[in-house]
């Protein structure tokens, strides 16, 4: 299922690697030797219970989150050694739209345009509008959208910039089936432009059609998915042990 990357330059990466990383909160561990490499071109499905990990490991990935050991690699360096830079070929849709209300569409994706420092910045906004299928409404206040539309127009505040890596928290929750069937068509968009994308979701139905690959976190600890016979719902139930979903 994974399409063809885009070409990697020297400040650029096709790869993320995750190597021990844990992460402690006092003496509550979050995450515990999660080691994981992610590649451009693909779309990685983070399952677990909720508490397992799920959200910190993508804090971790932005770099939002400093990891108590173990490292993460971007390509061949690390984020210190990134610096500054790396932020921009990162992209995060969390459970905060981090849209405001009473700015309309347009108005909202122009704020984080000048924010990312786009020369291009119009035209990016006007695809944007077009991906999300929002163009007939780019002037209306973001306030008056449904839950739908604003996760809709969330994505595609997160990909403005054109991210290398994307990082997706429960993108489809709360979603009718319209607005679910713009995200998906947007993430496998996502996989023929090269990105390397990892979600984490419950929604089993919906990311069965879509990802390339899942994983599991069970208690900050990562377990395999196989791939094969059955439905993910029911290969994420062996991966745990025969827990109910």
């Amino acid at each position: 299922m994974t399409g063809a990357a885009a070409p990697v330059s020297g400040s650029d990466f096709d790869v993320v690697s995750a190597e021990d990383v844990s992460r402690h909160y006092g003496r509550r561990p979050a995450l515990t030797r999660v080691s994981l490499e992610c590649h451009a071109g693909t779309i990685v499905g983070l399952l677990g219970p909720n508490g397992a990990g799920k959200s910190t490991l993508l804090g971790v990935l932005s770099t939002l989150v400093r990891p108590t050991s173990g490292r993460i690699r971007y390509g061949e360096r690390t984020a210190a050694a990134w610096g500054d830079d790396l932020r921009r070929h990162i992209g995060v849709l969390a459970h905060e739209s981090f849209l405001y209300d009473d700015l309309t569409a347009a108005e909202n994706l122009e704020f984080f345009s000048r924010l990312y420092g786009l020369r291009d910045g119009h035209r990016r906004i006007g695809a944007a509008l077009d991906q999300a299928r929002l163009a007939g409404r780019a002037g209306e206040r973001v306030g008056s959208f449904s839950r739908g539309l604003r996760q809709r127009l969330a994505l595609e505040r997160a990909l403005l910039h054109e991210p290398r890596l994307v990082l997706l928290d429960e993108p489809f929750t709360g979603l009718d089936d319209e607005s679910i069937g713009v995200l998906v068509e947007r993430l496998r968009a996502l996989r023929v432009r090269g990105a390397i994308v990892v979600m984490a979701t419950h929604d089993f139905d919906t990311a069965d059609g879509v990802v390339d690959r899942a994983l599991c976190l069970k208690a900050g600890r990562l377990l395999p998915i196989e791939a094969g016979a059955g439905t993910l719902r029911e290969r994420y139930r062996r991966a745990l042990g025969g827990v109910s979903v």
